[in-house]
């Protein structure tokens, strides 16, 4: 079958991957005129994860990528030490630079892949024969079937199902990252300051000491702003974050000629339904948490799931979707939980939250039942490949 799918971060060239060894013809429209660069690592953790990427023939090429994880340590705004978490907290079994992962999807999968880098649909008419789908740029095309896994803010969701205010809920915070030169010498992991609903960290590229990455996160009720204006953005962060000490002021001035900024509201999506006809939604498109919530972990999983239902129902789409979504779903939803709590758990809104989190973090026990909860919850039954 033909089959497009919009959006070339993770869950769709991966998902191009899987279809292409089931020999459908997927093409693959992206927004952005390149692979994005950048951006926080990614982590996998737990079976269902690791048999994913051992299928995809992907694993020992992420053991070679692995960063090791980071060790976190928060501090307060005097640079007293208030508590410390292990790398493998936030890193999993695996951790790789989402950039790099970007990049090793998309080389696996070019020679059998369509990528329309610069694009974007703009409407979707559905027949019984497939759906005509139009792109900003470029002629009507026609295709068996369209997939939207193109995140939080999905195109393709917009057009088909509804607008993003029905599905997608604000969780109270904001994040940004970028990256820079590590003119300050800034050891590896991550070290920030930590005040009631806010934090800002920082810390080496593990593999190149010569570069460095920026985090900020803080509480908000949901903005008015335009995610596309890169210079608002970063007026907005050097507001939220100009009165606290050093390093921040250093993190701000890198802002000026950071060109990899991402910012977004820490949200979730829900949608009812992942199927409409000979549409689907994929990733966080359908079930999406921005931090926390395993996502990329959980797009790869629904990924491998999506085209291995098509290939077992014979192209059937409408059994197809209704297996996928009935396996995938419970997953995706544990799996996000994870993503409301982010929040709250990297800056707590109060300091007295701030000392509760702190204290219960410091002892060992507590740690390690959290570490072995990640891994029961990223766990589920995997349909055998076709």
């Amino acid at each position: 079958m033909q089959i497009l799918i919009s959006g070339a971060g993770i869950g769709g060239p991966a998902l191009a991957h899987w279809l292409a060894r089931y020999g459908h013809r997927p093409t693959v429209v992206e927004l952005a005129p390149a692979l994005r660069p950048g951006g926080q690592a990614v982590d996998f953790r737990g079976p269902t994860h690791l048999t994913v990427l051992r299928r995809m023939g992907l694993l020992e090429e992420l053991h070679a990528l692995d960063t090791g994880g980071n060790p976190m340590t928060f501090t307060d705004r005097h640079g007293r030490t208030r508590l410390r978490l292990p790398a493998d907290f936030a890193g999993g079994e695996i951790e790789i630079p989402r950039g790099e992962l970007a990049q090793l999807l998309h080389r696996h999968t070019e020679s059998s892949t369509e990528y329309l880098f610069g694009n974007t649909v703009t409407a979707l008419r559905q027949d019984d024969r497939g759906v005509r789908v139009a792109f900003r740029h470029g002629p009507e095309r026609h295709f068996d079937l369209v997939i939207g896994a193109d995140g939080l803010h999905s195109r393709i969701r917009a057009l088909a199902f509804g607008p993003e205010r029905d599905y997608v809920r604000h969780l109270g915070y904001y994040a940004a990252t970028w990256q820079f030169p590590n003119t300050l010498g800034l050891p590896a992991g991550s070290t920030g300051i930590n005040t009631p609903g806010r934090l800002a960290s920082a810390g080496a590229d593990p593999r190149d000491p010569a570069r460095a990455g920026a985090f900020l996160l803080f509480a908000s009720p949901q903005l008015d702003h335009d995610r596309h204006d890169t210079d608002a953005l970063k007026s907005l962060l050097q507001q939220r974050f100009a009165d606290l000490g050093r390093p921040v002021p250093h993190l701000l001035e890198t802002l000026k000629d950071a060109d990899d900024l991402y910012f977004d509201s820490i949200s979730r999506a829900d949608v009812p339904h992942w199927s409409d006809g000979r549409i689907a939604l994929l990733g966080d498109a359908a079930c999406g948490a921005t931090i926390g919530g395993m996502g990329t972990g959980t797009a790869l999983v629904a990924a491998y799931v999506l085209a291995t239902e098509l290939a077992r129902a014979d192209g059937d789409h409408r059994t197809a979707f209704a297996r996928y979504e009935q396996t995938v779903r419970p997953y995706a939803e544990r799996c996000q939980r994870g993503g409301d709590r982010t929040g709250p758990f990297l800056a707590p809104r109060t300091a007295t939250g701030l000392r509760a989190r702190n204290a219960l973090l410091n002892r060992g026990w507590i740690l390690e039942k959290m570490l072995e909860l990640g891994k029961d919850v990223s766990t589920m039954d995997l349909p055998e490949p076709v």
